[in-house]
């Protein structure tokens, strides 16, 4: 790879960390992992072909550019987590993976059973990433840090949501959310 393949990739790996909070390859790879597939059932999965997402994964694209595929990606890390804390069983999650590959997407901000805690309600993790996933599909973090810093004079909440939600991780956002929720 030449200098100025390095240097695409590394921007559009930068890129990926600004829209979905990580690199999309550290992300796949996470959940081929937890959830014990392999690249062509992820691809199939999400509703990529193979190559799309060799291509996401190595950094040569750097956008999903179906909002329906975004939400197949949360709903994974979501049943990911669930299996992680055994909530989940392998059978179930297999299950699962079945049910979001037929699913359509639609609204981002759309509940479904894979999205709540045990009573029901959205889990934080779950709207926060939503919430996330919304601002990030109609601009890059930078542009909405810029937004924030434009109202911070005149609307500092406002500006403040802007840059934890859509600018900032999904772990800290978590964590503001629930620090003033006290």
């Amino acid at each position: 790879m030449d200098a100025a393949q390095q240097e695409a990739t590394a921007r559009a790996r930068e890129l990926q960390r600004n829209w979905y909070g990580e690199p999309l390859g550290a992300l796949f790879r996470k959940l081929i992992d937890d959830l014990g597939l392999n690249q062509a059932r992820l691809a199939g999965v999400l509703g990529l072909s193979a190559p799309m997402l060799s291509q996401l994964m190595s950094g040569q694209r750097a956008k999903i550019g179906n909002p329906a595929v975004v939400q197949r990606v949360q709903l994974l890390q979501d049943l990911a987590a669930q299996v992680a804390d055994g909530s989940v069983s392998a059978a179930e999650a297999t299950e699962r993976m079945d049910e979001i590959k037929r699913s359509q997407g639609g609204s981002v901000l759309s509940n479904t059973t894979q999205t709540t805690s045990g009573s029901g309600a959205p889990t934080v993790k779950r709207v926060v990433r939503e919430i996330q996933s919304l601002l990030r599909s109609v601009a890059a973090a930078g542009d909405i840090i810029d937004a924030a810093d434009t109202l911070a004079p005149t609307h500092p909440e406002l500006a403040e949501f802007l840059k934890v939600y859509g600018a900032g991780r999904t772990s800290d956002a978590v964590a503001h959310y629930q620090s003033h929720q006290n």
